[in-house]
């Protein structure tokens, strides 16, 4: 079977995300795609990692939301932006040190859901805008997508490999 060219299949996948429902935010798919082909394509070990880390940078996102909130119910002024700081530094740090965990070592993936749950959550998108929770649900369900559109991409398109000129192969050979 002959593939299309990769570009065509990509551009006909972008296209699905135009029927989004519920308000759910389709640039997430967008962030895991690429992020996909970024960390080394849809093969099953860069899925798995990206899988399994986007939920928990969603997650913490969320927790730093939440207790934004409750610091915000207590305090005012600079005792607030200094527990914001202490919130988003002990949160941050603690998730990023899970990537110390082999199985979990995929950092960039957790900023994948991490930057996608904000976004989510404050350009008001989801069946329930501005619903932390709901905004961690529709964050999760659309980065996990991305990486099924990467492979989707994968194996239905052609990828156009540039040639190399023949004295740039030479010269690389030579230098190896």
């Amino acid at each position: 079977m002959k593939k299309l060219p990769a570009e065509i299949v990509a551009s006909l996948l972008a296209a699905t995300t135009i029927f989004t429902p519920a308000h759910l935010p389709p640039w997430a798919i967008f962030v895991s795609w690429a992020g996909t082909f970024a960390a080394g394509g849809p093969k099953p070990d860069v899925m798995k990692k990206i899988w399994i880390t986007m939920p928990i940078g969603a997650v913490f996102a969320c927790l730093i939301v939440l207790c934004f909130g409750v610091a915000g119910q207590h305090l005012t002024g600079n005792a607030f932006v200094a527990a914001q700081c202490v919130i988003l530094f002990s949160l941050n740090a603690t998730m990023m040190s899970l990537g110390r965990i082999p199985a979990l070592s995929f950092v960039p993936g957790m900023f994948f859901g991490f930057a996608s749950y904000f976004a989510t959550l404050f350009g008001n998108f989801g069946p329930m805008p501005g619903d932390p929770y709901v905004a961690l649900a529709a964050t999760i369900l659309m980065n996990a997508l991305g990486p099924i559109y990467a492979w989707l991409t994968a194996r239905f398109g052609a990828h156009h490999h540039h040639a190399e000129q023949p004295s740039v192969a030479r010269a690389n050979a030579a230098a190896s």
